[in-house]
């Protein structure tokens, strides 16, 4: 099936940037787990030609095309973002790279996740939790796993997960499921509340400190505003943005400091302006410029 989208989109490189961890690439098809569902997808001049399985392709095409953020008017938010030659040169290394709409229970897990580890094998982990717990997925010859719901996750004990290599990121991932499967924290109803209230309610969660939730808010909660700082990022403000990276003593500015001060340098779409400083400077890997 297509969805017809004529507008700035680099699918390949938005599924591979680190936002979602489910997405396998076999040349031009990249085949993932979405909505319970696999999906295989490849970008056409006409749009994004896709196929899924076990619903039917005209009752996930809506929900696809809100999952790759395809209303969002790109070229408008790359304007607002571009305030120096520096994000400049980021936009024009990766046009067409989009933040996801992601549901928001899977992508917290898959950050709580992140904590001290790398996209691989954030992958790994959450592929080993569908794998473990979710119920089986067939596409042709494809076989993969649907995520587990909260329901099913707060069955799981801390054990079975630390099992599958989750080490101490196990405790959390129990602990956020028994408090979401109680509906002690609606996670869906965060789109609706404003950034810091969503924030203050993502960071009441074992395991979600600062970074963690603004993941969950910028790629599942539509918080755009929202700019987390990992390792990678603080690499590159350091490197790219010395000057601002200083408070007034002269001491280095903290990585707590740096998200209000990109949110006021960036504005309403710092997310955005995060996602491609965050594309640049981890696939540089350990150098130091954009040469």
């Amino acid at each position: 099936m297509l969805i017809p989208f004529t507008g700035p989109f680099d699918l390949i490189t938005t599924l591979e940037s680190g936002q979602a961890f489910r997405w396998r690439r076999e040349e031009e098809w990249l085949t993932g787990v979405v909505f319970d569902n696999i999906i295989r997808t490849r970008r056409t001049a006409e749009g994004v030609e896709f196929e899924c399985a076990p619903d039917d392709e005209t009752a996930i095409a809506p929900l696809f095309r809100d999952y790759l953020r395809l209303d969002d008017d790109l070229e408008a938010i790359c304007d607002r973002i571009r305030v120096d030659d520096r994000i400049g040169a980021a936009l024009r290394r990766y046009p067409g790279l989009r933040v996801l709409r992601q549901e928001p229970w899977e992508c917290l897990i898959s950050f709580i996740c992140s904590a001290n580890n790398n996209v691989k094998r954030i992958s790994v982990n959450v592929e080993d939790i569908a794998d473990g717990f979710g119920r089986p997925l067939a596409l042709r010859e494809c076989r993969r796993s649907a995520f587990p719901s909260p329901a099913e996750l707060a069955q799981v004990e801390e054990g079975e997960l630390r099992e599958l290599g989750l080490g101490f990121r196990a405790k959390y991932v129990a602990g956020a499921a028994r408090i979401v499967a109680a509906g002690d924290l609606d996670l869906f109803a965060l789109r609706e509340a404003d950034y810091d209230e969503a924030l203050a309610a993502l960071t009441t969660l074992p395991g979600v400190g600062d970074k963690v939730a603004n993941c969950v808010l910028l790629m599942s909660l539509d918080k755009r505003e929202a700019f987390p700082v990992d390792v990678w990022i603080d690499r590159a403000l350091r490197e790219w943005y010395p000057e601002h990276m200083v408070r007034v003593d002269g001491k280095p500015l903290t990585r707590a400091a740096m998200r209000p001060w990109a949110q006021a340098y960036f504005g309403e779409f710092a997310g955005y302006a995060n996602q491609y400083l965050f594309q640049g400077r981890r696939l540089l890997g350990r150098r130091g410029d954009q040469s």
